[in-house]
């Protein structure tokens, strides 16, 4: 495991002693009080708001934040390697906090100072969480094809519509939604707005039943004749749509760090088991078929690890990152699901006893596939630069 600790030193030189203090807390918070519990939020089909709040006392809704809002002001990396440490336990539970830390985090940047002052208090203690509100039940990766709509109305708008597949939504109290203004501008018509769901006319769905993640609190909502304050508005038309484009190179880069936390945590299980265990007398780890299955994991793992950290690096120093982040995303969440299948095919049947986390973050690595971009979307946004990358 050597390589891979001196990989992770690559992004962690460039963080400050505070920053790795926090990567630190991240990593402590998870094993004390993610992996304990994650599997049981599994099978109880729980949504674990409590320890959300928990990781919200431990402020990992801020580190992105910034520090006149009551943040941390640190940077991106420093949030994608707290959160790796987090998904080696649980994607689930990263992925929903996450989500909550950039809803604070984008609702105290474009807020009206009076709504902001409101309601960001509330949500950083947890006691209000946040989501996107991208999604929609007929509209996924096509963002310009959006169906809510957004009817300017005296005092401000009023919305109709719903959303789908929005992460937390199970409890959600605050959602950055976009909605069409225009449907004839097409996605220069798409607006962004704060949606309360403590308002008349939101309607929670009930949350979906999700295999391997329902810690997610993945589900959706419906607006109808929903008034939402001049307030509430974060974007106007023509930079609602480029608003919700900023922040999905980061989203890309931290899925497919995600998925190498959730990886290391399957290689350290499967290599701690093969090397105890013993077949035809000697250790499982000793047969070629199966060491050459988690040094081609390890191999991967690698080599996710350097797309994803050099995304990150760029996204800090305001490089482009959009073919690194979509190179890291493919590639991270692709090998995720076939080299976390072979870890748990080196363990045998045993690998999928609920004793051992492989087949949660098998789960979790498929999941990753679809977020912020599915693997078709990451071909799609690659092939369009093939002309201008080798062109």
């Amino acid at each position: 495991m050597g390589p891979i600790v001196y990989l992770r030193r690559m992004l962690d030189e460039f963080l400050t002693a505070e920053e790795l203090s926090v990567v630190a807390r991240a990593k402590a918070f998870a094993a004390e009080h993610v992996a304990p519990q994650a599997a049981r939020w599994e099978w109880e089909r729980h949504y674990p708001l409590e320890t959300l709040r928990a990781g919200c006392a431990a402020g990992l809704n801020t580190i992105e934040l910034a520090k006149k809002h009551g943040g941390q002001g640190l940077s991106f990396s420093c949030k994608l390697r707290a959160f790796e440490e987090i998904a080696k336990a649980d994607f689930a539970f990263a992925f929903a906090m996450i989500n909550h830390h950039n809803a604070c985090a984008r609702f105290a940047r474009d807020g009206a100072p009076a709504h902001v002052a409101r309601l960001l208090p509330r949500m950083l203690t947890g006691e209000v969480i946040g989501c996107a509100g991208l999604s929609e039940p007929n509209v996924g990766s096509d963002f310009g094809g959006l169906e809510m709509t957004a009817v300017k109305v005296d005092g401000g708008w009023k919305l109709n519509g719903a959303k789908a597949w929005i992460t937390n939504a199970a409890v959600a109290g605050l959602s950055i939604a976009y909605a069409q203004t225009d449907k004839a501008q097409g996605y220069r018509g798409i607006a962004c707005f704060a949606i309360e769901a403590e308002r008349p006319g939101f309607q929670r769905e009930k949350p979906f039943e999700l295999h391997g993640g329902h810690a997610i609190g993945v589900g959706g909502f419906r607006l109808v004749d929903y008034i939402a304050p001049d307030e509430a508005l974060l974007k106007p038309a023509g930079e609602g749509f480029k608003a919700a484009l900023a922040g999905i190179n980061g989203a890309r880069a931290y899925v497919a760090a995600m998925c190498c936390g959730m990886l290391q945590a399957s290689l350290e299980t499967a290599v701690r088991y093969t090397q105890q265990r013993k077949s035809f007398g000697q250790p499982v780890i000793e047969h070629q078929g199966v060491r050459w299955k988690l040094a081609d994991a390890a191999t991967d793992l690698e080599a996710a690890r350097l797309l994803t950290y050099r995304a990150a690096r760029l996204i800090d120093t305001g490089g482009d990152a959009v073919m690194p982040a979509a190179y890291a995303k493919k590639f991270a969440t692709d090998m995720a699901v076939q080299r976390i299948a072979d870890c748990i095919q080196a363990m045998g049947a045993n690998g999928l006893r609920a004793e051992y986390p492989l087949s949660r973050h098998l789960a979790g690595a498929k999941i990753a596939a679809y977020t912020d971009g599915s693997i078709e979307m990451m071909n799609e946004r690659i092939g369009a630069g093939l002309g201008k990358a080798f062109g």
